[in-house]
């Protein structure tokens, strides 16, 4: 396709799609969905929730007039034609790359993007939010969430749409239904309703009706009320509309998401005549117009470069087996010798690797939509009856349940086990979904062990300790593969606590966590060639901290390297330092290296190691300083 014969290429602005005629949507659409097959191909990225919110992307910026109307996309990994079409297409070959455009909504890289997103059910509270603010301003500009039917599984969404019932604002809430999250939804919206209920001229008819039977005192009320009763149970037999017209929203749909000129005759309908709160209820395909994508929507969620002829990954080189592969077998291999092992997933079985579990031990596995903070809290609500739950969970969605985990988990010291995938950085995704901050905010929670393994190997054995340990505990451990180690055919207990002593040596400490022990050795083997005896210890647990050989080989070389795949403020760094000061070894010089006190953008965990010093040139370098004589950094 020559750029004289291309749509996209004549589309730098929404203002350039509202010139089109309606009839040549569908053809820019389909040159869309190949651009974004052919770009995610090569970078990576989301594809199917992508492909399937063209033609509602297209039909909203045709709409309404953004950036002066809000657009606020619910979770964000479904913006990419909202970025070819505002000023982004001669850039979309970056997409996910180092300093390039993220994968995500970014509000200083756009004013087409009206907040930032990442995490899900976070789009009505928010377009809520500016729709307030645009009446204390007096501007009546409209504000429109396009959020999910599996972010809709969030109770964030539904006291966001309470407080917007409530408060009767002009506020249009989109809902993008494809039955599916990353994972087919649990209680997946049904619905079916014919078009002809959101026509204009119904929506006409009904509100002059209505006007017409109310000025007939008490008559006209109680036949309004008949009929309204008679309306409404008709939606409620075949849609999900009353649960949504109960929080007060004027419910619209189902509209079937992939017509352009019915979404655009709709959407019209809503900004002409919409007053207060509506909901318009959208189905549309996940991986539209992608076979691969359509047929397995859930495989090609988020992928890696791919063969667009096939839909098969492109191969790369053989890695070892991944943390959440290793995670998942192990919890099996756990949950056949005890009964009592459960698993738990906020949405994510086949991103947290439980798959397998949920086949083996269907009655045993929960998926309980994306709510995390109900995970939490659910699962101690096993623990004490005696099950032993798993829940697995994403390091940066974790983030959300903190309270749940302090205060139902932790203060009553009940034995649930976290199981935290993505700990550290996790590369394209970016700063929505680095998981950077967990050991800052996990370690000073009382009575919660917290674990990090070194390797594949160790994890196995550190999950089993984990189920088994009385109280709480979480294992937190890394995106991708493991190093490759061999791994030991029975699962051991690990001695609560304590810590292992790789290498020996006087002149300096290295004191890495989780996957910075390898990166350590081999600076310690780089060191040892400069003339630098470094002496390794692998932590294992950052709660409760092995502070007696710590602080052995502390005072022994007087000087300490910590590493950790995690902010430096409050982590794994800060325990040892107050460990040291409390022991008395002030005179002890310390390197903290971890991430600094800033959000981390996108780019592979090899460039982010390497720019956050985390590395094994950085560990040699800091090492170096401090058996030099170097003061405290």
């Amino acid at each position: 396709m020559t750029p004289s014969t291309s749509l996209l290429a004549q589309i730098d602005s929404p203002e350039d799609l509202r010139r089109l005629p309606i009839a040549d949507l569908p053809k820019l659409a389909e040159e869309i969905r190949q651009e974004i097959i052919t770009t995610v191909a090569r970078t990576g990225g989301h594809l199917a929730p992508c492909l399937g919110v063209v033609e509602l992307t297209l039909a909203i910026h045709y709409v309404f007039d953004t950036p002066n109307d809000k657009l606020i996309w619910d979770v964000g990994h479904q913006a990419y034609a909202h970025k070819l079409i505002t000023g982004r297409r001669d850039r979309f070959g970056t997409l996910r790359q180092y300093e390039g455009i993220s994968g995500f909504p970014k509000r200083a890289e756009s004013p087409y993007d009206a907040f930032d997103t990442g995490h899900s059910s976070t789009s009505i509270s928010a377009a809520l939010g500016i729709s307030c603010a645009k009446d204390l301003k007096g501007n009546r500009r409209r504000s429109i969430a396009v959020i999910g039917d599996g972010s809709m599984t969030g109770g964030m969404a539904f006291e966001a749409l309470n407080q917007a019932g409530h408060l009767d604002k002009n506020l249009i809430v989109i809902l993008n239904d494809n039955e599916m999250s990353i994972s087919p939804n649990v209680g997946a919206l049904s619905s079916f309703l014919s078009r002809k209920l959101t026509g204009r001229s119904v929506t006409r008819l009904k509100r002059e009706m209505e006007h017409f039977l109310k000025s007939f005192a008490n008559v006209g009320e109680n036949i309004l009320h008949v009929l309204k009763k008679g309306e409404d149970s008709l939606k409620g037999f075949f849609t999900p509309g009353m649960l949504f017209e109960a929080l007060q929203f004027e419910y619209i749909g189902p509209i079937r998401g992939h017509q352009m000129e019915n979404l655009i005759e709709t959407l019209q309908n809503v900004r002409d005549f919409g007053k207060g709160p509506v909901l318009v209820h959208v189905l549309t395909t996940k991986g539209k117009g992608y076979d691969p994508a359509e047929r397995n929507p859930g495989d090609y969620h988020g992928v890696g470069p791919f063969d667009v002829a096939t839909g098969k990954p492109l191969p790369g080189p053989p890695a070892p087996v991944s943390y959440t592969k290793v995670f998942g077998d192990t919890l099996v291999r756990i949950a056949e010798a005890d009964p009592r092992v459960t698993a738990i997933t906020a949405a994510m079985p086949a991103g947290t690797g439980l798959i397998g579990f949920s086949k083996r031990f269907p009655e045993r596995f929960y998926d309980v939509g994306i709510a995390e903070q109900h995970a939490v809290t659910f699962a101690a609500g096993l623990a004490t009856e005696g099950i032993l739950p798993v829940v697995a969970v994403y390091s940066t969605f974790l983030q959300r349940a903190l309270d749940q985990i302090i205060h139902d988990v932790c203060l009553p010291n009940l034995p649930v086990t976290l199981a935290i995938d993505r700990g550290g950085v996790v590369g394209d995704d970016g700063p929505t979904h680095h998981g950077v901050f967990d050991l800052s905010f996990l370690r000073f929670i009382p009575n919660l062990v917290v674990m990090a393994p070194k390797d594949e190997n160790e994890f196995q054995h550190m999950l089993r300790t984990a189920i088994l340990h009385p109280g709480p505990a979480a294992v937190r451990y890394p995106r991708g593969s493991g190093v490759g180690v061999e791994m030991d055919a029975e699962l051991k207990r690990l001695p609560l606590g304590k810590g292992e002593l790789l290498r020996e040596g006087g002149d300096v400490l290295l004191l890495p966590v989780g996957n910075r022990v390898a990166p350590a050795l081999e600076a310690a083997e780089g060191l040892a060639k400069l003339g630098v005896e470094a002496a390794v210890i692998n932590p294992r647990f950052v709660n409760p901290l092995d502070g007696d050989l710590i602080c052995e080989w502390a005072a022994k070389t007087g000087g300490v390297v910590t590493v950790e795949d995690n902010v430096r403020k409050g982590g794994f760094g800060s325990a040892v330092l107050e460990l040291l000061q409390r022991r008395g070894l002030d005179g002890v010089r310390v390197r903290v290296l971890g991430y600094p006190d800033r959000f981390l953008e996108h780019a592979t965990q090899e460039i982010l190691y390497r720019l956050g010093k985390i590395d094994a040139a950085a560990i040699t370098k800091a090492a170096l300083e401090l058996a030099g004589g170097s003061s405290v950094g």
